[in-house]
């Protein structure tokens, strides 16, 4: 592990680095710094893999050299050292790995390390799945990614060989019945007029796979189970990395934060969102859910750390995923209250009663009505005093 120190102290600056030396192995401290000019001039050589920084330095507020680091070397993770811990709020704006108060104890030190090695190896892990092994993606449009290689469109032949290679990759790794295929793609009609179609389709779809060099793909099929079976080989599905590295990240701390931001980003649509199958909706259904899910753990993070803006940006991203749910608005509508955003409350309540009452044609919860009434009178503002 590559480390820099920055600290405007000399004698905290070999503190911290003796304290590295001696209680943590694998370390390796390529530079340290008493001026942040400097500093930055360093981490863009070195491209360390974390630096400890001093928060409160007078040429430089260490909050700003944070900024510079992160906008010059993206992937440096920052662990903030400081006597001072009103400066933690903004840390967690800065997506800090941690904070870490002076003087820091042997215990500690040795925790912040850990929480390092575990981002650091995720980090890898991620980057040997995005750049080694072939890549399906299914959020929005089905593409394929081979390694080192652009992203590709699939030029299907007929949209039937496209929902029937789409069918047999949502059911991966199963052998799904000729005679579903058939009622899947030409239902109603009978099944000796349309088995040669299916034979055809099936052709395609091979074809296309070629043609886009993914022949690690493999459709087998077979007269005694009179069906086919996909099966990826070594291609992966960018729908199931993504479930994967969401659902590792168990809590939302300051450690984890950034990870956590990271990971939800990488959904980067609607599951075949650009395809009417109604058969993928459950699973569309499930992807949404757990997305909210931890998006909602995100927002309430935020909360707890006064990061108004950060939660205001979640929940309207929530809001665009679940239009229905009445919790975004009435969340909305209350966070801009206590941003005196008066303009934003009124937005709100605008788009929930056309929403609901003219395009549901249900009413809103009483709750609601109550609160933005009281908000109206001026109550809210009483209350909170």
């Amino acid at each position: 592990m590559k480390v820099i120190l920055v600290d405007d102290e000399r004698l905290a600056l070999i503190g911290l680095q003796k304290s590295l030396e001696k209680e943590v192995s694998g370390i390796e401290i390529i530079a340290t710094y008493m001026n942040p000019t400097e500093a930055v001039a360093g981490i863009v050589e070195h491209r360390p893999d974390v630096v400890f920084l001093d928060i409160h330095m007078p040429e430089m507020d260490g909050m700003d050299l944070g900024r510079q680091i992160q906008a010059a070397t993206p992937g440096t993770e920052i662990i903030f050292v400081t006597s001072y811990d009103q400066y933690a709020v903004h840390a967690f704006e800065l997506q800090a790995l941690d904070y870490v108060m002076k003087p820091i104890q042997k215990d500690r030190l040795k925790q912040t390390v850990s929480r390092v090695r575990e981002k650091l190896s995720v980090k890898r892990e991620q980057r040997s799945k995005d750049t080694n092994v072939p890549l399906i993606c299914c959020f929005n449009q089905i593409q394929f990614k081979l390694p080192g290689k652009d992203v590709q469109v699939a030029k299907w032949r007929t949209s039937k060989a496209q929902e029937l290679f789409a069918y047999l990759l949502h059911h991966r790794n199963q052998v799904i019945h000729r005679s579903v295929l058939l009622e899947l793609l030409w239902p109603g009609m009978e099944e000796e007029k349309t088995t040669h179609q299916l034979y055809t389709a099936m052709y395609h779809v091979r074809q296309t796979l070629k043609t886009c060099n993914m022949d690690m793909i493999t459709i087998q099929s077979g007269h005694l189970e009179a069906g086919y079976r996909l099966e990826l080989g070594e291609a992966q599905l960018d729908s199931e990395q993504w479930e994967r590295e969401i659902r590792q990240w168990k809590v939302v701390d300051a450690s984890t934060v950034h990870a956590y931001e990271q990971a939800l980003h990488l959904y980067k649509g609607t599951y075949l969102g650009n395809y009417e199958y109604m058969w993928a909706e459950p699973e569309r259904e499930r992807l949404r859910y757990l997305l909210l899910y931890h998006m909602r753990q995100l927002c309430l993070y935020y909360q707890q750390h006064g990061l108004a803006e950060k939660v205001v940006e979640s929940t309207q991203r929530i809001q665009h995923m679940l239009p229905d749910e009445e919790e975004s608005y009435f969340m909305l509508m209350k966070l801009y209250d206590e941003m005196h955003n008066d303009l934003g409350v009124e937005e709100q309540y605008r788009l929930l009663t056309t929403r609901m009452e003219q395009d549901l044609e249900i009413p809103i919860s009483e709750d609601i009505t109550e609160w933005y009434q009281d908000w109206k009178l001026g109550l809210t503002k009483v209350m909170k005093k």
